[in-house]
Order: C-alpha cells, then structure tokens, then sequence
C-alpha cells in the first residue's frame, strides 16, 4: 500500500502497473522501479531535447555559412540575431536566400 500511495502522490502510477494485485513488494524495490522509471523518463526527454538544440545550432550554421559567403564577413548584430532565432525565423530565412542582397535584408526577415 506505501508503494501505491508514492506513486499516486507522485503521479507515476503507470511505473507499478506490472506488480499483480495480492503481490508484495519491498519499499525499496519499489521506489526502486520508480526511480529507474523517472531516470528513463529524463533520459529520453533529454535525448529529444539535445536533438532539437542540434537541428537549430546546424542550421544557424549554416545559414551563416551561406550569408558569410554571399554577403562577406557578417556584424555581430546579424551574426547574434540569426543565433538566437527561432527555428521558423531560420526556415524563412532559408526559403528567402537567394533574395538576400544585404545584412538588412537579413534582418528585416527575422524580425
């Protein structure tokens, strides 16, 4: 019963739903299981989060790339602006590059 009442209190009842109903089990496997389960949970949380993060620093890159060689060296200003854009702000810019004749150009896109 311990076992069932950390887990609705921590809301992870579906990280007990193999123990059969009249099998005991010892607290500390129990909170055990639960533990291992939130690990997991983060880990796979993690791995999605990092592969965004990944996405996005690629395409700043290469966005920078690609204006660096169109455009010549890039201000700080563009350069930090295209780092902290949003994905969708770096899509548009993507779609309009061949459009670009200046570093306002770029800015007027992602702002």
């Amino acid at each position: 019963n311990n076992l069932i009442y950390a887990a609705i209190i921590t809301g992870s009842l579906d990280m007990i739903k193999d123990i059969v109903e009249g099998d005991e089990m010892d607290m500390c496997e129990g909170m055990e299981r639960m533990a291992e389960g939130f690990r997991s949970e983060g880990r796979e949380e993690g791995i999605l989060v990092g592969r965004v993060e990944g996405k996005l620093e690629e395409k700043q890159n290469t966005l920078l790339m690609q204006l660096r060689c169109k455009l010549g060296d890039l201000s700080k200003e563009t350069e930090n602006t295209i780092r902290s854009s949003t994905m969708e702000k770096l899509n548009k810019l993507t779609v309009s590059i061949f459009d670009i004749q200046s570093e306002n150009d770029v800015l007027k896109l992602i702002h």
